[in-house]
């Protein structure tokens, strides 16, 4: 992979990865309130549920955070890009629908085939 695509996976990566941690820290600022704080019952049911609801989500983009802080170590060791499976070359296009990716597209497709067998028995 060229050094200029290594870069621009670099900073995307960077981004996304900036993004996550601020909707996180929010997260936290968040969760200082209190559903005690509001008088309605209603009100405390439907905040609670809100915030179950938010910390769903919030644990999706933890493991995208722990993904992504992989493929940047994969940039800084030479790996990013490889198929964990095959070896072969994952493409551009594939990379820049998903950079965090570590299979490419017949490894992953052959992986998926393979899981819908085992959950259809």
């Amino acid at each position: 992979m060229k050094q200029s695509d290594l870069d621009f996976f670099k900073k995307l990566l960077n981004d996304q990865l900036e993004e996550l941690l601020a909707k996180a820290n929010a997260t936290v600022s968040g969760l200082k309130i209190s559903s005690e704080d509001l008088p309605d019952l209603l009100d405390r049911a439907s905040f609670d549920v809100d915030q179950s609801f938010m910390l769903r989500i919030r644990d999706r983009e933890r493991r995208l955070i722990n993904k992504i802080t992989q493929a940047l170590v994969n940039i800084e060791d030479g790996t990013f890009g490889i198929c964990q499976m095959c070896g072969d070359d994952i493409s551009i296009q594939r990379l820049k629908a998903r950079p965090v990716t570590t299979y490419c597209i017949k490894c992953k497709t052959r992986m998926e085939a393979r899981e819908k067998l085992l959950n259809a028995s």
